[in-house]
């Protein structure tokens, strides 16, 4: 829900005295605020009000972007436009940091606020004090009429708002009452629905529900549901959450975890990952985040302070593992929510690993098997919540949805399934162990427990449709990407050069890229490219675009592993020949030495395609594929390793970029 402290129309606003409108802010906020915050608002409307002495409209100052937590300092809407003003009292420069911040309250409302879709919007930076440029601005207006951000200072907000009028084509004035009522339905990434959600803010207020099939509280209701009837009744329970990818299984996860921390009502709750890369990531987040608000209520707490808090309901799944080998008795929580469950390890190297690397020699167990019967050791009860990626299994070992089942139906009798009829498909690989459980009367089915719909891209809820049949050389993928190529660009091009020009072209504000490869991808040396170079994750998420690290900067690559379950903006996938479409087929290879060999092994063949699935579905607006040309004086990478892959792609409706 849009908010605001302070709003009046403009004629209103003119007759009203400085004190009045900051006594109105300060009342709506109900905050304490320093002479500096008071002073600034009293230079803001002191301009404010010397300027639209001839115009009419309706204004409001601290006005909330509630995706991102934080307030523009003021909004005017004028005729047939949204101006965005982020005021810098005192400032003599303009900071590209400050620039990017109105850029990015601007963006938010254009992409998540429906009113705002089709008009024209105007972020404005005003440094106050910074020199004049005595000259009529040069504005840029993208596609979506949003223009990009304009700087002035005190003297130039007067002519500055009569030129975007004279830029800008009439239409109907703007109704202020339907503009502040229009829905309003962002699409956090993960990281900012993991801060949101920590800070006990409840995350349907900053995710969208603008189709029927995304049913993220549905889900989450009956999973609270089930808990319920787990405790009051004595019972185990294991619940499964499919979904495509991008479609909000892990926000569904942490949203169960968080309502679940207290324990003075006995059910506390986990959210334990295999995947390190989100974990750290996360907690990195939300540590900054939590030092960072303490800092701002004049409260210290030192980082390692803060981190210990945070891991306290997200952690690694194999410190878990290891705690509760060493320790006999029940854990202290009665609910686990494991992410990404098909990624957990089967028997044989899970056995592999304890042998090898933790000296228990007769541990015989797969790791679903050993998870579950942590939780089964309590004398009461335990809910088990799995979310499933289909098709994202991308490492050996990985035992897929059916060692959970035939745990649960080989050592658990006592265990009740709970699940969507879509785990029957055979992208779960789990048929058999479903109609075991079901000859059993242990099933319960629930279309609430799968997420159909992908969240991660609010431009295309299709993308994750259209990358299952471009990886499944369907005859149907060409008319799929008709359906979102219109709000979901996906360009191809020979050029690593151009790739990083359109990337950079493409986000606006803050909006965060960066390039992805094949972890297979080893013959990209000659494109600057290293695949064996490892990276910080916690950085190339992370930092900002003045950190070499970070991802903004196109140096390092992230490999699927490190990006499986988080996102990016923008992506530029490399496209190696360790996946080659031949002869209307998906040919594997893998670099040995100095050649590639063919993959036979199906499990290889199945890692690697998932993890091209992984790396075509990271992008939350739009990507760009490279790939290569190669060079007919190396035989590790002849044209005809990529040419064909090219053609395909280009098949498929996919523009090209040649310059």
């Amino acid at each position: 829900m849009l908010n605001y402290y302070y709003a009046n129309s403009i004629t209103d606003f003119l007759k009203s005295s400085k004190s009045e409108v900051i006594g109105e802010i300060v009342t709506n906020s109900r905050q304490e605020f320093t002479v500096e915050q008071l002073f600034a608002w009293e230079t803001q409307i002191h301009l404010l009000q010397s300027v639209l002495h001839s115009t009419s409209g309706h204004i409001f100052f601290e006005f909330s972007i509630p995706r991102m937590g934080k307030r523009v300092d003021c909004i005017l809407i004028v005729k047939n436009v949204v101006f965005v003003i982020e005021f810098k009292v005192g400032e003599k420069v303009f900071l590209k940091s400050d620039r990017d911040q109105v850029w990015d309250y601007a963006l938010d409302l254009k992409n998540f606020h429906k009113p705002s879709h089709q008009i024209f919007m105007v972020p404005i930076l005003l440094a106050t004090n910074a020199l004049n440029k005595m000259s009529p601005h040069q504005f840029q207006i993208d596609d979506d009429n949003l223009f990009k951000p304009v700087l002035c200072n005190a003297k130039e907000l007067s002519s500055t708002i009569l030129e975007v009028f004279s830029a800008v084509e009439s239409s109907h004035d703007i109704d202020s009452i339907d503009y502040l009522k229009g829905v309003y339905e962002p699409t956090p990434t993960i990281i900012e629905a993991a801060v949101a959600l920590f800070n006990n803010h409840n995350v349907e207020n900053i995710t969208r529900s603008d189709s029927d099939d995304i049913k993220l509280e549905k889900t989450t209701a009956y999973i609270k549901n089930v808990i319920e009837h787990a405790k009051y009744n004595s019972e185990k329970k294991i619940c499964f959450i499919t979904g495509v990818p991008g479609a909000g299984k892990t926000l569904a996860g942490l949203k169960i975890a968080i309502e679940h921390l207290d324990n003075s009502q006995g059910n506390r709750s986990v959210f334990l990952s295999g995947n390190k890369p989100l974990v750290d990531v996360l907690q990195e987040a939300l540590t900054r985040d939590k030092v960072f608000r303490e800092k701002q209520q004049g409260r210290k707490i030192t980082k390692k302070e803060a981190m210990q808090s945070v891991k306290s309901f997200i952690q690694i799944i194999h410190h878990y593992r290891d705690e509760y080998l060493r320790k006999p008795e029940a854990p202290y929580d009665h609910i686990a929510i494991f992410d990404e469950a098909q990624r957990a390890w089967n028997k044989e190297q899970t056995v592999k690993f304890m042998h090898n690397k933790k000296g228990e020699k007769n541990f015989n167990k797969s790791e679903p098997e050993f998870l579950i019967e942590c939780m089964d050791r309590h004398e009461t009860w335990g809910v088990v919540i799995c979310l499933v990626g289909g098709g994202q299994e991308i490492n050996t070992g990985e035992s897929g949805i059916s060692a959970w089942l035939d745990s649960v139906h080989e050592r658990f009798k006592n265990w009740e399934v709970h699940i969507s009829r879509k785990l029957t498909d055979s992208e779960y690989s789990c048929q058999e162990q479903i109609q075991r459980l079901e000859r059993q009367n242990r099933v319960i089915y629930n279309d609430n427990l799968h997420l159909s719909v992908s969240i991660r891209s609010f431009r295309a809820e299709y993308l994750s449709l259209f990358v299952k049949k471009l990886l499944d050389i369907d005859e149907d993928a060409k008319e799929t990407y008709k359906l979102i190529e219109e709000k979901y660009p996906i360009v191809i091009t020979r050029n690593i050069d151009l790739a990083k020009d359109w990337l950079k072209s493409k986000a606006r504000g803050n909006e965060r890229y960066g390039m992805l490869v094949s972890s297979q991808a080893y013959r990209l040396k000659p494109l600057a490219i290293d695949v064996k170079t490892p990276i910080n994750h916690i950085n190339w998420f992370l930092d900002g675009k003045d950190d070499v690290r970070s991802s903004f900067y196109l140096e390092d690559v992230a490999t699927e592993f490190q990006v499986q379950g988080l996102e990016l903006d923008w992506t530029c996938l490399i496209w190696d020949a360790d996946f080659r479409f031949n002869q209307n087929q998906w040919a594997t290879y893998s670099f040995k030495g100095s050649k590639w060999q063919n993959i036979n092994n199906i499990n290889r063949k199945k890692y690697l395609l998932n993890a091209y699935r992984v790396l075509l579905t990271r992008a939350r607006h739009g990507m760009i594929i490279v790939v290569p040309f190669g060079n007919t004086d190396d035989q590790t990478r002849l044209p005809e390793f990529y040419d064909s892959t090219y053609q395909y792609l280009l098949s498929l409706g996919l523009k090209e970029l040649t310059k």
